[in-house]
C-alpha cells in the first residue's frame, strides 16, 4: 500500500488536472485509501471484495468495477470524497474503470472506441441509414396486411442473421475475456451451482442497487430511493419480454407455419405488447433520473453511451408498438423500417456497451460468490 503522502500527492496531482493517471490506477489509489479506512464495508459487494486484496491490479479493479452497481451511497457516507484532498470518488471512478472494461475486452476494439465516444450520434444515423435501406428493400412490395408482404421471411432472415451471429460471437469472445482476466486474481478458480444461483438471484433482483443495506440508493442528493432499481427492472424485464416474443413468433413461424403479423391474445401480441410498455416506461424513467443524478455519481463522458443505449431502446420499444397501431396503414413500411432499422442497431453496437455490463456484472457477483465460499487468502476468514 502506498505512503499517506504518496496517495495525498496524486490526489492533488488530479485535483490539479493532472492526467496522467490511468482510470485503473486511479481507482487502485482510492480502493487503498478504502481499503484503510473500512468505514463502507457493509456497503455493496464491491467493498468486502475488496477487503481481500492489500494491491490492485488492472483486473482487479475491472472485477470490482463490475460488482459496483453506481447505488452512490458510498459517496455520500465518504468523509474523504471532493472537496477533501483524497478526492475519494468510488461511483465515477468505478463507472470510469467499467467503460475501460468494455473496450478492453471487446472484439474488434476499435468499434467499442468509436460507440463509446459517438453514442447518441451512431445511434440514430445507424437507425436512419438501415431504415432507409431496408425501406428501399420493400418499395417495390404490394400493399398488404402482413409484414412478409413487404419484407419477405427469408430475405429478413438472410439480412438479420448474419449480423445477430457475428454479434453474439462478439459479445462471447468479450465475456471470455474478462472471465480469463478473473481467473487470474480471484482467490477461487471454479464456480458451483450455488455460486451461479445466488449470482444469477443478486443479479435479476439488483441486490446492490440499494448499497446492501435495502433502503435503495441515491440519485439527486443523498436521499434514498428505489426509483432507480424499479426503472432498471421495468427495462430489463420489457427487454426480456419482447425478445420472449420474438422468440415464441419464430417458433410458432418455423413449428407450425403461423406467419407474422398475430393478434390478441396470441402469445407473441401478449409479450410484445406487455414487454414493449414496460420498455418505453422503463428507458424514459431511466433518462429522466440520470437527467437529475448527482454530478458527483457517475461520469459526464460516458453520457454518449447511456443515453444512446437508453435511446435505442425507447425507439425499438415504441416503433415495435407503434407498428402495431399502423398495421394496414399506408404508413406501415416506414414503421416497419424504422423498427427493423434500430432492432439491427442493437445487433451492431451490442457487443460494445451496456448491454454487455450485465454478462460482466453476472460473471463478477458469480467469482465473489466463490470468493465469500472461502476463507480469505489475508486470514481474515470469509466474508
Amino acid at each position: 500500500m502506498g505512503s499517506l503522502e504518496e496517495l495525498t500527492r496524486q490526489a492533488r496531482a488530479l485535483a490539479d488536472g493532472g492526467a496522467h493517471l490511468s482510470p485503473e490506477d486511479d481507482a487502485a489509489r482510492q480502493l487503498q485509501i478504502c481499503n484503510a479506512c473500512r468505514y463502507c464495508e457493509g456497503f455493496c459487494a464491491m467493498f468486502p471484495a475488496m477487503t481481500r486484496r492489500l494491491e490492485f491490479a488492472v483486473a482487479d479493479t475491472h472485477f470490482l468495477a463490475n460488482l459496483c452497481h453506481n447505488c452512490g451511497a458510498c459517496l455520500h457516507a465518504c468523509q474523504y470524497a471532493p472537496p477533501h484532498e483524497f478526492a475519494v470518488n468510488i461511483p465515477r471512478a468505478m463507472a470510469r474503470v467499467r467503460q475501460q472494461s468494455y473496450t478492453r475486452y471487446a472484439w474488434p476494439r476499435a468499434l467499442a472506441g468509436l460507440y463509446q465516444r459517438n453514442g447518441v450520434g451512431l445511434v440514430l444515423v445507424l437507425t436512419l441509414l438501415l431504415a432507409l435501406g431496408l425501406r428501399a428493400m420493400m418499395q417495390q412490395a404490394a400493399l398488404g396486411a402482413g409484414f412478409y408482404d413487404w419484407l419477405p421471411h427469408n430475405t429478413l432472415v438472410a439480412v438479420f442473421a448474419p449480423v445477430f451471429v457475428w454479434s453474439v460471437c462478439a459479445i462471447v469472445i468479450a465475456v471470455r475475456r474478462y472471465g480469463q482476466d478473473m481467473r487470474r486474481v480471484t482467490t477461487a478458480q471454479k464456480g458451483n451451482a450455488q455460486s451461479v444461483g445466488q449470482a444469477t438471484h443478486h443479479a435479476l433482483t439488483l441486490r446492490y442497487l440499494d448499497g446492501g443495506h435495502g433502503d435503495g440508493c441515491n440519485n439527486a442528493d443523498d436521499a434514498f430511493s428505489h426509483a432507480r432499481r424499479h426503472a432498471h427492472h421495468l427495462t430489463f424485464y420489457g427487454f426480456a419480454l419482447c425478445f420472449a416474443s420474438t422468440s415464441v413468433a419464430t417458433m410458432l413461424h418455423y413449428l407450425w407455419g403461423w406467419s407474422a403479423p398475430y393478434d390478441l391474445p396470441s402469445l407473441p401480441k401478449v409479450l410484445g405488447v406487455l414487454g414493449g410498455l414496460m420498455l418505453c416506461v422503463g428507458t424514459a424513467s431511466q433518462w429522466a433520473l440520470k437527467l437529475r443524478r448527482h454530478p458527483l455519481q457517475g461520469d459526464a463522458a460516458q453520457n454518449q453511451t447511456d443515453y444512446g443505449f437508453m435511446l435505442l431502446l425507447w425507439v425499438i420499444a415504441a416503433s415495435g408498438l407503434g407498428l402495431w397501431l399502423a398495421r394496414g396503414q399506408a404508413c406501415m413500411p416506414w414503421a416497419l423500417a424504422l423498427h427493423l432499422g434500430a432492432v439491427m442497431t442493437l445487433f451492431v453496437t451490442a457487443p460494445y456497451g451496456k448491454m454487455v455490463h450485465g454478462f460482466f456484472r453476472w460473471m463478477a457477483l458469480n467469482r465473489h460468490a466463490v470468493e465469500q465460499s472461502q476463507p480469505s487468502s489475508l486470514g481474515l476468514g470469509s466474508d
